[in-house]
């Protein structure tokens, strides 16, 4: 045998071996062969935090299989993922290869190839420009495994003994999960207010005083000068929030001014008419296709994740774990090729684009998330991976291509319309002036949204003349009120998290999972709402480790860990200044009370003991009833939410439930009778 290739898992090592030829053997190492041990915390904190990484134990076969063929191999060709995990696992099978110092397979016989997609080009390219093993990305991804190795193993203890056994903490997840109880408490003290706008319907005069019969409808935006639109703001955790109302706060005065309305006359005071250019947005990030994954798609981040790597890994998407918005020279002519060929050269952008990566911290410098083929369509990959495969594979497709076409040219049009006084007949003291404002826009060149069916849609208004007068038709007034922030879903808790800095590419989907799994928190109607549980948890982190859990100290800390990855800091003394103070706050925290977590109660009185009321609590298992006088009484039964909607199929009961992973959704009480069952209490409201 003369090169043995060893990557990841067998489909990359099947995709490769197609490009291949018969001098060489791929074979998978099925990801990680080593990691700290589980029993304990494997960092040896008296010796510069020096990692104690074993051999895992269900990785035995292949790492048997790899030994076995190195020995004959010329040459080992290490080509795992190009990031820093990617790094470590070259470095670990490097390290299995040749830690004995009786082995035949010497140091030069090793090469580290790198590559942003699988495709023939790119194999023979990385094969023609090997390296060796990246040690500054290798230590980065050490000491981020011993960071987070040493908060989650010394923190778990200590919340099984302060707040509950079983419980562990993580220090990303953490912070995401101080972020979603921060803004639940936002939420519950938001004062809802009441606010009104106004809509006014206007039509052309024909000239004979007739009403034409094409009516605009124009926002009320202006009474005697005054702007009644005033924008209020909330200083949030993370940030601020911004909502918007409306000086009308009662009724009455909506209605004094729809009488008013009546008794105007309208004129055009300004008509503005504006070419605008608009340009289509960067191919995607790890970050960006798993918001729109949630959006458009209602996919969690793992999903998202798990869709991209199967097309990644078969070679129809470049490498999906990346900050970059960078594309390849090589893609933009494959892309503007296709373009002018598919739809013309006026589809063509004029010349190529460069877009400035907007992530708080780049990790490294890897291409966008593409299509490795453009000419391979989302059809083709529907057809022969499922209908998922080829949404998230359309997505992209549509995503990267619009980058090489050119703007769409949009007319914006605005028109401002004052009233006069027609009479006094009016109820309000001194008759007021309003002004009325309403917008359009007209496609006039689609450019890129020819593929880009989410964009636009025209709102054409009817042609208007500045000083022209409207007929009145219609005011009608709609009641409103000011909204809390929203909760976060898969999509903003995502943005937020790379926005603050707080995660990389690769971890986004898995600091929701961890926080879904260890019941912290639970998705309502897709946006994530804290349980009591992980309420009890984060408070009992914040009022303990303030340093720790806060998203300006996790900032910084990525911040350094990029730093050790760029070979700017060495890893051992960025753990050691973290964990000096860490170790004061452990000790000082075991002299803390022990954290109650908050029940629910409920009017039903415990049928076994008729003494206690029955209270929710929330186990291993999700929430349920048992007898506030617990532990005296031991009595407990499922809990059962009712929502007041009956079932579409069988008029049963519509009761929430829960997956085996405890995903909420709705189904019918008669099960297994009936099986009707929903994600979204929307969709059987419209039905009932």
């Amino acid at each position: 045998m003369k090169n043995l290739v060893i990557v990841e898992s067998p489909t990359k090592a099947r995709t490769i071996g197609r490009f291949l030829g018969e001098d060489y053997t791929i074979l998978a190492s099925m990801g990680h062969i080593k990691d700290l041990p589980k029993s304990k915390l494997g960092v040896d904190v008296e010796k510069n935090f020096e990692p104690q990484y074993e051999m895992m134990p269900a990785k035995k076969k292949s790492i048997s299989e790899i030994k076995k063929a190195g020995k004959e191999a010329e040459r080992i060709i290490l080509a795992t993922d190009l990031d820093r995990e990617g790094e470590a696992i070259a470095s670990h099978i490097k390290d299995v290869l040749s830690e004995n110092s009786k082995s035949e397979i010497l140091n030069s016989r090793f090469a580290r190839i790198v590559f942003h997609e699988i495709t023939k080009e790119a194999i023979e390219e990385a094969l023609k420009n090997p390296r060796q093993i990246d040690g500054n990305l290798v230590d980065a991804q050490t000491a981020r495994r011993v960071l987070d190795r040493l908060v989650g193993y010394k923190l778990s203890p200590i919340l099984w003994r302060k707040v509950r056994r079983g419980l562990s903490a993580g220090r990303v997840q953490s912070v995401a999960l101080r972020l979603i109880v921060e803004r639940e408490r936002e939420i519950e003290k938001f004062k809802k207010e009441p606010y009104f706008t106004i809509l006014v319907n206007l039509t052309h005069s024909t000239g004979s005083g007739q009403e034409n019969s094409e009516e605009t409808s124009f926002d009320l935006i202006e009474i005697q000068d005054e702007k009644i639109e005033i924008s209020e703001k909330l200083s949030l955790y993370d940030g601020e929030y911004r909502f918007a109302k409306t000086t009308i706060d009662t009724g009455k005065k909506a209605t004094d001014i729809e009488n008013d309305l009546k008794t105007k006359e309208f004129v055009v005071s300004d008509v503005a008419k504006k070419e605008t250019r608009r340009t289509p947005p960067p191919p995607y990030t790890t970050s960006t296709l798993q918001q729109d994954g949630a959006r458009r798609m209602g996919l969690s981040g793992k999903r998202t994740m798990q869709l991209s790597q199967k097309l990644y890994e078969e070679g129809f998407i470049t490498y999906h774990r990346t900050d970059s918005v960078q594309i390849a020279e090589s893609a933009r002519k494959m892309m503007a090729d296709f373009v002018k060929r598919e739809y013309g050269e006026k589809y063509l952008a004029s010349k190529p684009r460069f877009y400035r990566n907007v992530s708080k911290n780049a990790q490294e410098a890897h291409e966008a998330i593409r299509p490795t083929k453009v000419s391979v369509g989302p059809s083709a990959i529907s057809d022969q991976l499922g209908p998922q495969y080829g949404r998230i594979y359309e997505m992209i497709w549509r995503r990267a291509l619009a980058t090489a076409m050119a703007d769409a040219v949009i007319e914006s049009t605005t028109v401002v319309v004052d009233s006069k006084i027609k009479n006094q007949k009016s109820n309000l003291k001194n008759g007021n002036e309003y002004r009325l404002r309403t917008n359009g826009s007209v496609l006039l060149f689609e450019g890129f949204l020819k593929i880009n069916p989410y964009a636009l849609e025209d709102k054409r208004l009817p042609e208007f003349k500045s000083g022209e007068k409207l007929l009145f038709v219609s005011a009608t007034s709609e009641a409103k009120e000011t909204l809390p922030p929203p909760r976060y879903n898969d999509a903003s808790l995502i943005k937020t998290l790379e926005e603050k800095g707080i995660g990389r590419p690769s971890t986004y989907a898995t600091i929701i999972s961890v926080l879904e799994d260890r019941r912290y928190a639970e998705r309502e109607e897709g946006r994530f709402v804290p349980t009591a549980v992980g309420v009890a948890v984060n408070d009992f982190l914040v009022e303990n480790f303030k340093d720790v859990d806060d998203i300006p100290f996790t900032a910084t800390m990525e911040d350094e860990l990029d730093e050790i990855a760029n070979g700017k800091k060495k890893w051992a003394p960025v753990i050691s200044d973290f964990y000096k103070p860490f170790e004061k706050d452990l000790k000082t925290v075991e002299k803390a009370a022990r954290v109650k977590i908050a029940v629910e109660e409920t009017d039903e009185v415990c049928p076994e003991c008729k003494k206690g009321n029955l209270v929710i609590r929330t186990g291993r298992f999700g929430r349920f009833l048992s007898c506030s006088r617990f532990p005296e009484c031991r009595f407990t039964k499922p809990l059962v939410q009712e929502t007041n909607l009956t079932c579409p199929k069988d008029g049963g009961k519509i009761v929430i439930k829960k997956t085996r992973r405890g995903r909420k959704f709705y189904g019918c009480s008669n099960y297994p009778k009936c099986d009707f069952a929903s994600w979204r209490l929307e969709e059987i409201k419209q039905q009932n």
